[in-house]
């Protein structure tokens, strides 16, 4: 007896649409990176208790003013909300469509494969920002795809820590020509993409992975080995600089420096690494 298509209360016309709306919504996740959706809460089950917000202190304990942490409550209270309602998933798929048709950089816009959005966890407490995209990462449209990310792999390794626990991203969404360093120009035209990103992710903690990320993130001219070593802020997160891998190829000497600063944040997070 031939075997009966299940009943799904659509007409063909309708059903397809549904299949080209579900495949076309797949195809946006993917472009932004997303690696994985959270479960829908079951009907009827209560959602878990907000905590309550708490002051954040500086280093002397004195509660920052809300200019120093990020700006006014309710506005980030309102954020939050809108994240909740939209859903970061939805929010970066949407981005990331944003990115892959701008040309603010004609020389990138010209010269690229694609654009490289970002990849991992939309709601990662931990968020890796890069330099830009390099030939294998321009190809495969995703960052740290080369030889450095075959090292970063191992650095997360080393962390206690998986690709698909955080977010990758870089300060260029293109590659630039033959792998040259980023203009301040070309860095000026895409940080409000990485801004929006971090604003819809917003992670607890950022490590910058070179002298681009690291100055452009933080607006500042002190090279990375003034950076690093200590805590920066960024909004809400904590921000660590550390040395790029590709510089790690090329200088493993300062692979020890790298391991301190890792050993430094994940510590905060209450992860020892030496143990």
């Amino acid at each position: 007896m031939a075997s009966q298509e299940p009943n799904t209360g659509l007409s063909v016309t309708e059903e397809a649409r549904l299949r080209r709306a579900l495949r076309q919504r797949l195809q946006d996740l993917s472009r932004a990176g997303v690696t994985h959706l959270p479960r829908a809460r079951l009907a009827g089950a209560t959602p878990p208790a907000q905590p309550q917000a708490t002051p954040v202190a500086g280093r002397n304990g004195a509660a920052l003013s809300p200019e120093q942490t990020g700006g006014d409550v309710s506005e980030r209270e309102g954020s939050r909300s809108t994240r909740s309602r939209q859903g970061p998933e939805r929010q970066l798929a949407a981005l990331a469509r944003t990115v892959s048709e701008c040309t603010r950089c004609p020389e990138l816009a010209a010269t690229r494969t694609q654009t490289v959005f970002g990849v991992g966890n939309p709601r990662a407490e931990i968020v890796f920002v890069g330099e830009a995209p390099g030939a294998d990462e321009d190809r495969q449209g995703e960052p740290f795809v080369g030889a450095a990310g075959q090292l970063l792999n191992k650095i997360i390794t080393a962390c206690r820590l998986t690709r698909e626990e955080i977010y990758i991203c870089n300060i260029l969404k293109c590659r630039p020509p033959q792998n040259r360093t980023p203009s301040p120009e070309e860095c000026r035209n895409c940080i409000e993409y990485l801004h929006k990103q971090l604003e819809i992710i917003e992670p607890k903690y950022i490590v910058c992975w070179g002298a681009v990320a690291a100055q452009n993130l933080l607006q500042t001219s002190q090279p990375i080995g003034r950076l690093r070593g200590r805590f920066h802020q960024f909004g809400r997160a904590k921000v660590v600089c550390t040395y790029h891998p590709s510089y790690l190829l090329r200088t493993p000497s300062a692979k020890k420096q790298v391991w301190e600063d890792m050993k430094f944040w994940r510590k905060d997070m209450g992860i020892d690494l030496e143990k």
